[in-house]
């Protein structure tokens, strides 16, 4: 017969084996589709690994470690949120791995057939008469590398007084197919999750900062055995690199 102390301590041992055996993840919006899959796959061969998913825009995302979170990995999208939580001593930064990029592009609806161009001489805002949709230019990161290549290029004094600006990436797609704004500038990872729109062109990489995806543990993911191994099987695993170019990520290396 268990004592009440043994039996408290088999009730420790199998809750502290329940965390153990649990991951939290944030990661941006952008990642949700691919990601999925990849939790999918993990998940087949580790049945009895929990992994939950926070999908937030990555500066509210930020502002939510910052506060105190019980994330174990971290997907960011950018390396000055790293460096801030770096300095709360949410992660490290020598544990940081790169792991895919994703390019800004412009996309219309199906039915509209609008040029692009990616030279500073190219008139794009007169290249098509309504509105331009994007993110919040300002609080979001897509939003920032918007400005930035739009502002790099030289349109954006024109188009300033045509922006439409978005809470979110499928609001954003909705309103360019449903043809309230003729333009919308977004991720491709994000223009290619509908065949209601279609990519117009590529900006220039020069045009804004890099937008790279690292995956990081953070100081309480790097005590979680369960988080090491995910994010170990993230970077090594062919079937996740495969995964990722088909969502249209690319890879630097």
């Amino acid at each position: 017969m268990l004592t009440r102390f043994g039996l408290f301590s088999c009730l420790c041992m199998m809750t502290s084996f329940t965390l153990a055996s649990e991951v939290k993840i944030y990661a941006a919006p952008s990642f949700a589709n691919a990601f999925t899959d990849i939790t999918k796959l993990y998940q087949q061969q580790n049945p009895d690994q929990k992994v939950i998913p926070v999908f937030v825009d990555p500066v509210t995302l930020v502002k939510q470690m910052q506060q105190g979170t019980n994330a174990d990995i971290y997907l960011s999208t950018d390396k000055t949120s790293l460096q801030a939580l770096n300095q709360n001593k949410v992660v490290n930064k020598s544990r940081v791995k790169y792991l895919m990029s994703d390019q800004l592009v412009a996309i219309t609806s199906v039915n509209m057939d609008i040029p692009f161009g990616q030279a500073k001489q190219f008139k794009f805002a007169q290249a098509f008469k309504g509105n331009l949709c994007t993110a919040q230019l300002d609080t979001s990161a897509l939003g920032i590398y918007t400005k930035q290549s739009l502002t790099h290029l030289g349109w954006f004094s024109n188009l300033q007084q045509r922006i439409t600006q978005n809470s979110d990436s499928r609001g954003l797609l909705n309103a360019v197919q449903n043809g309230k704004c003729d333009v919308g500038i977004t991720f491709q990872t994000d223009a290619l999750t509908t065949k209601k729109v279609k990519i117009m062109g590529v900006f220039p990489v020069n045009t804004h900062d890099p937008i790279d995806y690292y995956i990081n543990l953070t100081s309480q993911g790097e005590k979680n055995k369960a988080a090491v191994q995910f994010q170990r099987f993230i970077l090594t695993n062919p079937k996740v690199r495969s995964l990722l170019l088909s969502y249209g990520f690319t890879n630097k290396k």
